[in-house]
């Protein structure tokens, strides 16, 4: 049996994590359609919430900005930017608060040096060399008989595991001071507060998800590792 074609043959592994994702991803786009609908009683906007939020940490040196998109939000500690998708920075709906709020506490993180995310952080550029090279290293190496070359592959694919395994602490813990700061300072009442909390915890799904597909794509390695000894 040739390698490529084992490799291909053993993607039955990657079925059920493929439907947990698509599952995921469908839960995380009703929850924000459902909720991005709906105004909160404070008016706050996504950038007014994640201002809010920065300001009860005592932090001041990081910009809010809006960028292209639909669920682009992200933060950036490299400029120290919050950047808020165009359905959130402006909005004042539901989702829009929770979402910013997430963003910010990403910020918190990095402005009280979370450990988790400071590993992260280290990692990324390993991370970026395993998504591309590992899976073609490892591959070749099966192919030539290689062996240092496959467990080589192997290794570098691990880090991006290893990344996603390290980015769950960072994202739950980002969406709990979210809904922490939300609920104490009443930036949402109670049922606004549940619609919240149900946006962010659709996303922290994504991320189970995320990790789950990369420890099937390493164990269809490491099953094609050792049918080749």
């Amino acid at each position: 049996m040739g390698i490529y074609f084992a490799y291909y043959l053993t993607g039955i592994i990657m079925v059920p994590v493929l439907i947990f994702a698509l599952i995921c991803q469908s839960k995380v786009r009703s929850s924000f359609n459902k909720y991005s609908q709906i105004r909160n009683s404070r008016g706050l906007t996504g950038a007014e919430a994640a201002y809010r939020l920065l300001q009860l940490n005592g932090i001041t040196d990081v910009k809010i900005r809006q960028i292209p998109g639909s669920l682009t939000d992200h933060y950036n500690p490299k400029t120290k930017e919050i950047c808020l998708s165009e359905d959130v920075f402006g909005s004042q709906s539901i989702a829009a608060v929770g979402i910013a709020c997430h963003e910010a506490g990403h910020a918190c993180q990095h402005a009280q040096n979370y450990f988790p995310l400071t590993i992260r952080n280290k990692v990324i550029p390993l991370t970026n060399i395993g998504s591309t090279a590992g899976i073609p290293l490892a591959l070749l190496g099966m192919f030539f008989a290689f062996e240092p070359l496959i467990y080589i592959g192997i290794a570098l694919y691990g880090a991006v595991a290893l990344f996603q395994l390290i980015t769950l602490p960072v994202e739950f813990n980002a969406s709990a001071r979210a809904l922490r700061t939300i609920q104490d300072n009443g930036f949402l009442i109670s049922e606004e507060y549940t619609g919240a909390k149900k946006v962010l915890t659709a996303a922290a799904l994504t991320y189970v998800a995320a990790l789950a597909s990369a420890l099937a794509t390493l164990l269809r390695l490491l099953i094609l590792a050792n049918r080749r000894r």
